[in-house]
């Protein structure tokens, strides 16, 4: 295989028309994202819980991190769940030991939320493997690159955000 064959693809479902060099980006684009999921999914196996648990984790240690407290309603929002499947997985979580609820000494009514003292530990291990070997490869570009590629994530997060389903294709026109 060449250098050009190997870095230059088609692919994607773009066609021919398409700058190969614009379609080498969105590849490699996709190929991070599997990535990400497959190491996301390693983190979920590693700690025996599903991804909104696991993102209920890394907001809850977050928040101690930074010395906030977050009660249930407060990690509705942060997930963008119901108050509902905030209460079903905060049980979950604290059956299974990864979540401790605490009295809110400000609240004589209110529960504050934290990662359990092991969880926290197991989730830390795993989560600051992606995070500091992320922050590798980020510290080692310059300042004109990362001004780029930070520019191009977000244009793609506005894009991926305000897609909409266009509905008026009928079954037939549809792609597969």
């Amino acid at each position: 295989m060449t250098t050009e064959e190997a870095t230059h693809s088609t692919g994607y479902w773009y066609g021919d028309r398409t700058r190969v060099d614009a379609v080498d980006v969105l590849n490699a684009l996709r190929r991070y994202r599997s990535a990400e999921s497959a190491a996301q999914r390693r983190a979920r196996e590693a700690l025996g819980v599903g991804e909104n648990a696991l993102l209920a984790l890394r907001v809850l240690i977050d928040a101690e991190q930074s010395g906030r407290r977050i009660n249930s309603k407060q990690l509705a929002e942060e997930l963008g769940i119901t108050a509902a499947s905030t209460s079903a997985l905060v049980d979950r979580l604290v059956r299974s030991g990864h979540v401790e609820r605490h009295p809110d000494p400000h609240d004589r009514r209110g529960v504050f939320l934290t990662a359990s003292g092991q969880s926290m530990r197991q989730a830390f291990q795993v989560l600051d493997q992606l995070d500091e070997t992320g922050a590798a490869v980020a510290s080692s570009l310059g300042e004109p690159e990362i001004r780029v590629i930070i520019a191009f994530l977000e244009e793609m997060t506005r894009v991926v955000d305000h897609v909409v389903a266009d509905d008026s294709r009928s079954d037939d026109t549809a792609v597969a």
